[in-house]
């Protein structure tokens, strides 16, 4: 095995973990809301929400589900979030330290209706799935040669500071389409015009599930491709970037097996990879291992 395969596959064990032999999935509880399982509830954070029985029943059959009086989205929401901004105040879990007023849509699906919604810092302490928007920015040069953008986070990012990313990503906040997000993302984030970002094509999705000392992470992002003007320059927007750079598309996939990169957006950069025939089944023989690394179910 060739030193970059072995690091590529290295990073999707790393990002499938929680379906992995000796992850904490036997240990966790289903979330349900309305009868429906919507996440996985670590221990740590069962045993913690005992302290309110007004909002979360009593654990049974494997199971932690909010209170059937809490019949509705809102009325959901608001119980939650009471709990939440409580356990907020008191430090119980580090990953609330990142409170960002952003909320996340509740769902068993993507295609479902959404029972609830959750600050988007908690997510990972129900194991409930979250969704993004990642942008694959790049240009052909005269020869029909490849080059790609990435840009370099903020070194004042709550997560993975300093690190490489796509040219524009953003989560998908509760209410918000996809291509509103997109159109969004590539505007603060890249100074990209809306009439240039809707040019964007759709090429599917990544999925995968990890799981880490502030949670479990169970996240689908919706990938586009972006074909740019050689002449094109994204400029630094929002302040979540701190430079841009244009590679190419070799180089690109050398840094894949680096730490350079944040994991799920090396896995949007490897999925370009494949669907764009740098990475070739009869070049790469764990061809098959990163396709389907790339596509778990969530």
């Amino acid at each position: 095995m060739s030193l970059w395969s072995e690091k590529v596959l290295q990073l999707l064990r790393r990002m499938n973990s929680f379906h992995s032999p000796g992850s904490s999935l036997e240990k966790c509880l289903r979330f349900e809301v309305g009868g429906q399982q919507v996440g996985w509830v670590p221990p740590n954070v069962v045993s913690v929400l005992g302290k309110f029985p007004e909002v979360f029943c009593p654990p049974h059959g494997g199971t932690v589900a909010l209170c059937p009086g809490l019949d509705s989205l809102e009325r959901r929401s608001a119980a939650v979030e009471a709990v939440l901004q409580e356990l907020r105040d008191g430090g119980a879990f580090a990953c609330l330290k990142g409170w960002r007023n952003e909320r996340y849509a509740v769902m068993p699906r993507y295609c479902d209706a959404p029972l609830m919604h959750m600050e988007r810092a908690a997510t990972s302490l129900f194991g409930v799935k979250r969704y993004g928007v990642h942008v694959n920015g790049f240009s052909r040069d005269g020869s029909g040669n490849l080059n790609m953008w990435l840009a370099r986070r903020s070194n004042t990012k709550q997560t993975y500071p300093g690190k490489l990313d796509n040219l524009a990503a953003g989560g998908l906040a509760a209410g918000c389409s996809v291509k509103h997000t997109l159109v969004k993302e590539c505007e603060e984030e890249a100074c990209i015009p809306a009439s240039v970002a809707e040019k964007a094509t759709p090429v599917g999705t990544i999925s995968y599930t990890y799981e880490d000392e502030d949670g479990i992470f169970p996240e689908c992002q919706f990938v586009f491709d972006l074909e740019l003007p050689s002449n094109f320059r994204p400029e630094i927007g929002d302040g979540e970037v701190q430079d841009f750079y244009y590679y190419p598309i070799k180089k690109v996939k050398q840094l894949l097996a680096s730490e350079e990169f944040k994991p799920n957006c090396a896995m949007v950069v490897l999925d370009f990879l494949i669907r764009h025939s740098i990475i070739e089944p009869d070049s790469e023989p764990y061809y098959q291992e990163l396709v389907s690394g790339l596509h778990r179910s969530l």
